[in-house]
């Protein structure tokens, strides 16, 4: 069984346009912590700096049997992607108002751990008030 784990006040906060699969570089202790889930993605980003692509504010709880190996938890963990993806990408975020946020963490079939990151627009107040009562009528229908 492999845990998949969600940001599910992304979707919220965010209007997601695309969405990109990114390799991520963590130590042994953050991936037992991923396997247990204990990940909090509030207030996480992605940012480039020298062309390459990191994960900033991302908290992966330290592992409890680690000791001396955990590391800090909300460190900056860098993030793998091929390099016309990463140019592309980059043209994209400098457009005005779009960020990369992380939408899900999970491994694959072959064990490594994928994060799904979405080019996002940050939504406006109205725009979330909006949505929730779509969610709210579409709630009420699927009752009936």
């Amino acid at each position: 069984m492999r845990p998949t784990l969600e940001n599910r006040r992304a979707r919220h906060d965010y209007e997601i346009l695309e969405t990109y699969e990114a390799g991520i570089v963590l130590k042994g202790t953050e991936v037992k912590s991923l396997r247990q889930g204990k990940v909090d993605f509030t207030g996480s980003f992605a940012r480039f700096e020298n062309g390459e692509l990191f994960l900033e504010n991302l908290y992966i709880a330290p592992y409890e049997k680690g000791s001396y190996t955990n590391v800090d938890p909300r460190r900056r963990r860098k993030l793998l992607l091929h390099k016309h993806e990463l140019r592309r990408l980059l043209g994209k975020v400098e457009q005005k108002g779009l960020t990369l946020v992380p939408l899900k963490i999970y491994f694959n079939e072959r064990g490594y751990a994928k994060v799904l990151l979405g080019l996002a627009r940050g939504k406006k107040a109205y725009e979330k008030k909006a949505d929730d009562k779509k969610m709210a009528v579409r709630r009420a229908l699927e009752e009936l």
